[in-house]
């Protein structure tokens, strides 16, 4: 009799350690199995992540430096418009070789000075080199026939723009008149350049401002005292941009 319940309380042990086992097992399986979910998981996101870091550096690399940079390629070199390169002799009035930031943003200014063509303008600025009247310039000058002259590289500052010179591009517009109203080639050339601008350095529209916009000079005149007529070039700008890609 004694041995029987030996060997029963023999095989109870077993039969307890054994569960004791399979219950270790079963709670070693799921830490396993929890553990590979999460390695599992966390490699998906590191993956995912990375994939996306990609998209956005081929489709929107503006959003990953705060540095100047132009975006390049066939497209943005075919709608480039014609434009003539006379840039400034280096100097502290109009061109002091300031690098710039990021571009956020292009300001549209009217010249203030009615009749005068682009070459005028920017020979003006020149002279200040000489002259020390004041400190004046602008990236680009677009003309009453519609011509561009660029006088300061778009990666370098132009004092137009008060404190948006150093991460905006600057465009000095010619007018006919005192109304500031400017004319069709005129018209025609700010919105092709705004466009291409907008293209080369990743922006929308909505980045083409006023200089009225930072300071609240009269400038450009026309689209001050003419609200319609300043979203209408906006606008044209944007439908300019969707032709343009």
């Amino acid at each position: 009799m004694k041995e029987k319940k030996s060997k029963k309380k023999t095989t109870a042990k077993k039969t307890k350690k054994t569960k004791k086992s399979e219950k270790s097992t079963k709670k070693q399986k799921k830490g396993n199995s929890r553990r590979n979910i999460y390695i599992y998981t966390g490699f998906g996101i590191l993956v995912l992540l990375l994939v996306i870091l990609v998209l956005i550096k081929i489709f929107k690399p503006s959003w990953l430096t705060d540095k100047y940079f132009e975006l390049t390629g066939d497209k943005i070199e075919a709608v480039e418009p014609k434009i003539d390169v006379e840039l400034l002799t280096v100097n502290p009035y109009s061109r002091p070789g300031t690098p710039k930031e990021k571009i956020t943003g292009i300001v549209v200014h009217y010249t203030a000075n009615p009749g005068a063509t682009a070459i005028d303008n920017r020979n003006y600025f020149e002279s200040l080199k000489d002259g020390h009247d004041t400190q004046v310039s602008s990236n680009f000058v677009i003309g009453l026939e519609g011509e561009i002259v660029q006088c300061v590289p778009t990666w370098e500052m132009a004092y137009a723009s008060n404190s948006r010179n150093i991460d905006t591009v600057s465009i000095e517009c010619c007018h006919p008149d005192e109304t500031g109203k400017f004319n069709e080639e005129t018209y025609k050339s700010m919105v092709q350049l705004c466009a291409w601008l907008c293209m080369k350095f990743d922006l929308k529209e909505e980045a083409v401002i006023r200089h009225y916009d930072v300071t609240g000079k009269i400038c450009p005149k026309y689209f001050v005292e003419d609200e319609e007529a300043w979203e209408n070039f906006r606008k044209d700008i944007g439908q300019t941009l969707k032709e343009f890609k």
